[in-house]
């Protein structure tokens, strides 16, 4: 079940429970140290062990004790970096050291996401991750690190929904309809995306894969672009962000069908979700989180996971996101390192069935 909105308005995210196997022959990589057979030899070990043990909460208490990086492997002025320049300032102002926006955009956020990965696992360096992350674990044929095995999760931040919008010329008012005309004119209906491999081409690939339908990709340079090609007719469909077209919406320039997400948003609360609306377990989201280098002190992930929540509960942080488009979501690191998981195995999968040649 759903877990129902806090009094605050934040909901929880729920992550589905799935097995992640990696190896060969699926047996997990894992590393252990044979302590010394000796009880001499043991206790040097021990009595180190011990002193890392208690210096860990004293370290908490310090933490930060210097500016803190916060890489956004965006350019400035869009969406995404307003909202981890917000978050950057709402942690500066709980911890009392300034959290320094790095913007590092290019290469699909590659660039950003390495240098995090190759940082010091001390707390100094975090990096605001989206699906963008997990969609390049399949997408690209070799990643400059492991998206799995480099990084520490922090927590969830934000979701942006995704929305189903057609043309008003196009005969199908719910996705019901828009399965039945698309089965019934195979290869006939045309949608759009911001470019190969990107969030909204790929939940089109899933929807396809899961109705069994036949729709033609016409990928743009962006989903500015994209959105205008739907606005002219150009193409029928695009699966595109909410905020991005609500306005379209309204004014019934684009007609919309259902959230892409596993529950209704907020803003749009008649629409239903597209597993209401007849494609049980269809879920394609745009999420946003906190990520560390691997190895990151798990005393200090507790501490920033813990004032990345209160900051969402602030009333100027939700007003602000809410203008962009986001909706505020919070998790554990456990809970987000599992649907991080979630995500890769998920767009992988899409990605090979969908035959989308892999990148580099």
């Amino acid at each position: 079940m759903t877990p129902p909105p806090t009094d605050d308005g934040i909901q929880e995210m729920s992550f589905p429970q799935r097995e992640y196997h990696y190896g060969v022959e699926g047996k997990p990589r894992c590393r252990f140290f044979d302590l010394p057979r000796s009880r001499s030899s043991a206790l040097p070990m021990l009595l180190a062990l011990a002193a890392f043990l208690l210096a860990i909460p004293a370290l908490a208490a310090d933490y930060p004790a210097r500016p803190v990086r916060f890489i956004i492997p965006f350019p400035p002025g869009g969406g995404t970096d307003i909202l981890g320049r917000t978050l950057a300032q709402k942690l500066g102002e709980a911890l009392g050291q300034q959290f320094v926006v790095d913007n590092r955009g290019g290469a699909a956020s590659l660039l950003g996401a390495e240098l995090a990965a190759k940082s010091a696992p001390d707390g100094y360096t975090l990096l605001l991750a989206s699906g963008s992350f997990a969609i390049s674990a399949g997408f690209y044929k070799s990643l400059p690190y492991d998206p799995v095995r480099d990084f520490d999760a922090v927590g969830m931040v934000a979701t942006q929904p995704l929305v189903f919008v057609v043309h008003p010329s196009f005969p199908a008012s719910s996705i019901r309809e828009l399965v039945a005309y698309a089965k019934a004119n195979p290869d006939k209906v045309n949608y759009a995306s911001g470019g190969d491999g990107g969030i909204n081409h790929l939940a089109a690939e899933l929807f396809k894969k899961m109705t069994g339908t036949r729709m033609v990709h016409i990928p743009y340079k962006g989903a500015g672009p994209a959105l205008t090609a739907l606005l002219g007719g150009e193409v029928q469909l695009f699966i595109a962000t909410l905020g991005s077209v609500l306005s379209h919406v309204r004014s019934s320039k684009l007609r919309a069908l259902a959230i892409a997400s596993v529950r209704r948003s907020p803003t749009a609360p008649d629409l239903p979700t597209v597993a209401e609306a007849g494609v049980p377990g269809y879920e394609a989201t745009n999420w946003y989180g906190v990520l560390a280098p691997r190895g990151t002190p798990p005393a200090v992930i507790s501490a920033l996971n813990r004032e990345v929540e209160a900051a969402l509960k602030d009333k100027s942080v939700g007003e602000r996101l809410t203008a962009q488009g986001f909706e505020s979501a919070t998790s554990t690191p456990r809970q987000f390192a599992d649907y991080l998981k979630s995500e890769i195995v998920k767009w992988a999968r899409t990605i090979k069935d969908a035959g989308i040649n892999q990148s580099r």
